[in-house]
């Protein structure tokens, strides 16, 4: 295989699994405290159309991140008061959020923009542009590590290298801290925290604004970073894949990260596929291609994935005894 072209899909792997992992470092916070969430993808949504209106608006990126990243915990808060203070269905709240997010993102951006639903795009300082590391242009005519550093490690936007720096710094917040470990015990047996004295709901609702602000992140990525505005529907099912590798790495982080790499890797490989085709594929139907990540999704949670048993108390309203 040629190196350039290794090269080039590992950079592009990067850039597109950044996404999918914030969404599912997300969901391990709130599916780890018991609240099950098929929202990601609404309030990845909500967040990746606050973002670009705000940034398109502004023209300041950190204005449209801060923004989304508001809209999106809003978003999580209300997820949160439906599931956890009126004690109702997790997945129907989850379905509610998807649901609000397609329709209301369209519905401002028809109304406030008149694009049929986008907003106008945004560039200069209105995104948020690739970073280079020191160094990086020095080394780039060097064979192989050079290449690596200044294609690979360097160029890509701060929200990348936060993610990934997220999942060190989420592995040590939930086995290496008593929040982290009061945030799994409610997950696992909330009678046993709320008779220890620590209250659920308000642990549950903390998982829940952590939720928000990691999907505000992911949805800003979408639109000001990856994007240059928001589109109809932009985020695409990437927060139910999130939610597919999230239950494929069994609620871990390094795990998780490792499967998003490999969901954004096949993204990237169908992208190249539809600009220069193999030859052994020259048949294939583009739409096949493009359903790639999607075939996998369904592949590995159908005959690979093993036993994955989630937190004991997840999906179930907890209601405290009198």
């Amino acid at each position: 295989m040629d190196l350039n072209f290794l090269i080039s899909m590992l950079d592009a792997t990067l850039r597109l699994s950044t996404p999918l992992l914030l969404a599912c470092l997300a969901g391990l916070y709130s599916e780890r405290a018991g609240v099950f969430d098929i929202g990601l993808e609404g309030k990845m949504l909500m967040a990746a159309f606050a973002a670009a209106a705000t940034a398109a608006v502004t023209g300041s990126a950190w204005a449209g991140l801060f923004v989304g990243m508001s809209v999106s915990v809003l978003t999580a808060l209300l997820q949160g008061a439906a599931a956890i203070s009126l004690k109702g269905n997790q997945l129907i709240a989850g379905v509610a959020i998807n649901m609000l997010a397609a329709g209301l993102t369209t519905f401002l951006g028809q109304q406030w923009f008149r694009q049929g639903g986008r907003t106008p795009p945004v560039s200069g300082d209105a995104r948020f542009s690739s970073i280079q590391l020191p160094f990086a242009a020095e080394l780039r005519n060097v064979p192989v590590v050079g290449e690596i550093y200044s294609v690979i490690i360097s160029g890509h936007s701060i929200l990348v290298y936060v993610a990934f720096l997220m999942v060190p710094l989420t592995a040590w917040i939930l086995f290496r801290t008593r929040f982290g470990l009061r945030l799994r015990a409610v997950g696992e047996n909330p009678k046993a925290v709320d008779t220890a004295g620590i209250s659920v709901r308000r642990l549950r609702y903390q998982a829940v604004l952590i939720t928000g602000l990691l999907c505000g992140m992911a949805g800003a990525y979408f639109s000001i970073a990856q994007g240059a505005g928001f589109g109809n529907n932009m985020t695409a099912g990437k927060g139910f894949i999130a939610l597919a590798a999230l239950i494929f790495a069994k609620w871990r982080p390094v795990a998780a990260m490792f499967t998003c790499l490999l969901f954004g890797f096949l993204d990237a490989l169908q992208i190249r596929l539809q600009s220069t085709p193999l030859p052994v594929l020259s048949d294939v139907p583009v739409q096949l291609i493009q359903a790639l990540p999607y075939i996998l999704t369904v592949v590995l949670l159908a005959g690979f994935i093993g036993k994955a048993v989630g937190p004991k108390a997840g999906g179930v309203p907890y209601t405290k005894e009198r």
